[in-house]
């Protein structure tokens, strides 16, 4: 089996990998009892990989987030789901493959279920665009939400990508409108919406299928207004700066949290959700099933009207305690 891509970060488990597999080989080999060991070394490799992940810097939590090996959008599907089908196209002679989407089932609740998709390789990749949808992408997207009003089935979407295509045939086909268009109709949606960034969210590219009632986020996720390269590009003319940029960006799951800006933050197994796909999967299922059920208890008009409050109370602040009275509600 393929040995799982290492981060930089992760090299000190390395050495503990290898002899975890040279002493696994020496039980196959051989009749040796080596159970004892194997036990002590995996319990060392798991005590360092929770020590390491435990406190990662946002920079290094924006190289878990773009692991290769991260459950992807079409990941999570096919394991939460009893059964689905992929709808293709947004009608308009497009269908993006870097933004898929369709109907499905969890339990005995139908869903339309849409998100970014990347690749798994270069090929892949090259193929799904990076996961940067282009307006056709979004069009699709919004055409499989309107379908879910039409027959009063719940959004779940999976956020997962740099940025929307900022090519100039992006430009030129509509890019900043398709994303602005699906940013006005989602408010209208009336049934739930839950938003989850599985990996990073980035920019408007995010925000394209990321208005929701419910906006979760995973433990080694990001969601931001830009890359930090970008950033660190615009602010000092250097993308080395990057890992500062990342830091003042406030991109991660507590930070966001406490800022207002998502609801939850799903924990992830020790080493990230590409170690246990199976385990960030079950964690993922369940929390979408339970906000779901707590959202199906309000009326259309509940519904719409918390979704409004949600976003009007986001980028508010107070410079001193005493204009608190004067902020509009």
């Amino acid at each position: 089996m393929a040995r799982r891509a290492l981060l930089d970060f992760e090299k000190p488990l390395v050495e503990l990998e290898d002899q975890i597999e040279q002493i696994r080989q020496l039980a196959r080999d051989s009749e040796v009892d080596v159970s004892q060991q194997l036990l002590q070394l995996e319990t060392l490799a798991t005590r360092r990989r929770q020590e390491i992940f435990r406190n990662l810097t946002p920079a290094q939590k924006i190289q878990v987030a773009r692991h290769p090996q991260r459950p992807s959008t079409l990941d999570y599907i096919q394991l939460l789901t009893d059964s689905w089908i992929e709808l293709h196209g947004d009608r308009r002679g497009s269908d993006d493959k870097a933004l898929v989407g369709g109907v499905g089932r969890i339990g005995d609740q139908s869903v339309v279920l849409l998100g970014h998709q990347k690749g798994r390789d270069t090929k892949e990749n090259v193929a799904r665009n990076f996961g940067m949808a282009s307006p056709g992408g979004y069009r699709k997207a919004m055409r499989l939400m309107e379908h879910a009003d039409r027959f009063r089935l719940p959004i779940l979407s999976f956020i997962d990508t740099p940025g929307a295509y900022a090519g100039v045939l992006a430009e030129e086909q509509g890019q900043g409108e398709a994303i602005a268009f699906n940013l006005r109709e989602m408010f209208r949606l009336r049934v739930p919406i839950i938003a989850t960034v599985i990996g990073e969210g980035g920019s408007g590219g995010a925000l394209g299928i990321g208005v929701a009632d419910r906006l979760l986020m995973f433990e080694h996720s990001v969601y931001t207004v830009a890359s930090p390269e970008a950033c660190a590009s615009i602010l000092w003319r250097d993308a080395a700066k990057a890992p500062v940029a990342a830091e003042a960006l406030k991109i991660t799951g507590p930070d966001l949290l406490q800022l207002g800006i998502i609801d939850s933050v799903l924990q992830e197994p020790s080493g990230g959700n590409h170690w246990a796909p199976l385990q960030a999967a079950e964690t993922l299922k369940a929390a979408l099933l339970d906000n779901l059920a707590q959202l199906q208890t309000l009326s259309e008009r509940e519904l719409l009207d918390q979704r409004y409050a949600k976003y009007r109370r986001m980028g508010r602040f107070l410079e001193h305690p005493a204009q608190e009275a004067a902020l509009p509600t």
